[in-house]
Order: structure tokens, then sequence, then C-alpha cells
């Protein structure tokens, strides 16, 4: 990580097309979902630092139902199109997991992998969020107990007695999968930057979600985690362009000070966004930009990125 310069770029293997304009525009990185192989052929193409972004607790409700977390009620969680989070009792589907990202690892030699839906279930890309507690099922129960010494049987006892013992105990399991699979990526690559996608929430917002519902601890997450990268989706989440720059600089109060903070932005808010987050007092490790093909496919759109950039950097 020490030896690795920050990183800015694209999000999204169609940027991948422009790539000869991202030296003129202060490019250094491209992020893709999975280990595709034509993106690493692109960006080696053009030396763009190659960044993967590696699914970890999500997948297709509708194919996988077994893999729907557990509500407070004893059913199923409610559930759309845009939900992340399985069970994480589910060990066959967590063993697949493991396997996809060893098989990466083979044959692949990225600058960096960002391990994306590192939480419990939930959605948080809207200005209205459904957040629901999840993960009663009998397994997850029984893990519960185990790990705490408590004896509780239902959802219920559980928020009513040990509620803080519950979010605790999430946050730590989350925990403990962000140090396995980064274990495993240094296993094969020990200079391997590894991000995690963060709800871009602070402690403090939703009535504490991002540890109560989505069970993302920075302080816990940190040994594991060398790039933390809140999605800064203003439009979708109904903010104001100004939020990358006030998350960076509330950061310090809650990202250990020995890691850094990226922020992902979206193409969608325009350059108000970049112009603001590049702007922040708190220096920002890089930048990413979700849909970035929009991006450096106009060169009006790219002078406003390199424009951020050198804001950074200066």
């Amino acid at each position: 990580m020490s030896t690795v310069p920050a990183l800015f770029g694209p999000y999204g293997s169609p940027a991948l097309e422009f790539a000869d304009r991202f030296e003129r525009y202060g490019a250094n990185a491209a992020w893709f979902h999975g280990f595709d192989p034509a993106a690493f052929e692109a960006c080696q193409k053009y030396d763009v630092a190659e960044c993967v972004e590696f699914k970890t607790l999500r997948t297709d409700f509708d194919a996988h139902p077994e893999l729907i977390p557990v509500g407070v009620d004893g059913k199923p969680i409610r559930y759309g199109e845009l939900v992340q989070g399985v069970c994480l009792s589910q060990q066959d589907y967590l063993t697949e997991v493991e396997a996809s990202l060893v098989d990466g690892l083979r044959q692949f030699r990225p600058t960096g992998i960002w391990l994306d839906y590192l939480t419990y279930a939930g959605w948080f890309e809207v200005p209205d969020p459904d957040l629901q507690d999840s993960c009663f099922c009998s397994a997850c129960v029984a893990d519960f107990c185990e790990a705490t010494g408590l004896d509780v049987a239902s959802p219920e006892e559980i928020l009513r007695t040990a509620a803080a013992e519950w979010e605790r105990h999430k946050c730590e399991r989350v925990a403990g999968f962000a140090r396995r699979y980064a274990d495993i990526i240094h296993a094969q690559l020990p200079d391997c930057v590894v991000g995690a996608y963060m709800c871009p929430w602070q402690p403090h917002e939703f009535d504490r979600a991002l540890t109560r519902i989505f069970a993302q601890d920075y302080a816990l997450l940190a040994p594991a985690i060398d790039v933390f990268t809140p999605l800064i989706y203003c439009t979708k989440s109904g903010r104001d362009s100004s939020w990358g720059r006030e998350f960076l600089e509330a950061s310090s109060a809650f990202v250990p000070q020995d890691r850094q903070v990226q922020p992902i932005l979206d193409a969608l808010d325009g350059p108000d966004s970049l112009r603001e987050t590049a702007a922040s007092s708190r220096r920002s490790w890089g930048l990413q930009v979700f849909s970035g093909a929009k991006i450096f496919a106009e060169p009006e759109q790219a002078a406003e990125f390199a424009a951020a950039v050198e804001r950074i950097f200066n």
C-alpha cells in the first residue's frame, strides 16, 4: 500500500474505451467488476492501474431465496431490485465467494481490490431507505448466543435485552469477513491495495444505521481495509453536491487516522460534486467516478475531472 500512489479514475469497464485519454486528464486507474480479462488487457495497454470491484455478500434473491436474511418477524426481509446482504450462515455461498476470489488471484495481479457489499442487508442509495434489522435465522441467533454467552431465543428478545451486543456481533462478523478476504488477497499479492465500498452515512445518521443495520464499523474494519470508499451518489440519495466534501471533512472523527478515504462520486451528479469534493480541507486519497465513461467521452467533463485531480494534489 505504501508504494501505491493515490488512484484517480472511472468505475465501469465501458470507460476503458477511452483509456487512451486517461493520462491526459489525470486518471491513472480504472475500477471494473470482477476479474475481467478484457479490462485487464486494456489497462495494461495504457499503463492504467487495474482495480477490481469484488462482489462479496450480495446475490440475486429471486434466484437464491435461501440466501434471504430473516427479519424481526421471522420471515424473509422485504427486498426489491436493489438490496444487498445475504444470510451469513449460508456456508455454501460463502465458500463460493472465497473460491471466486482465489481463482481470480491465480490468474491476475490487480493493483487493488475493492470489496463490495461487505455489509448486512439493506440499500442506501435512496433518500428514504427501508431499514430492516435482519439475520435472525436460527443459525445466526445460535451463532450470536455462542459468541456472546447470552441465552436469547427470539429477535424481539435480542433487540429488547441485548441490542448493543447484537449490533457489535454483526459488526464483528462483517469485519471478520474483511480480514478473511484481505488475508487471501495478501497471501498472493502482498502489496495489493484492499478497499471497501461503504455506506456513505456518518455514524450518527438514520439512528446509527451504519453499524446498527449495515454493520460497517470503521475501527473494526481498519485492520483489513487500506482505503474506505463511501458511495457519494448525491442525486440518487437526495443530497446536495457538497456531500463529498462534508463527508471527507467529518471523516477524521470516525475513520482511523492511518487509513485512507477515497469517495466514489456519480457522473450523474455533474461537475459540482467533483468541484466540492476536490475543495475539501481533508484531502481525498484519489477519486473514483461511477459511470465514468460519461466523463471521459466528453472533453469538457474530462477537463472538470482533471481540474479536480489537480486541486486534490495541490
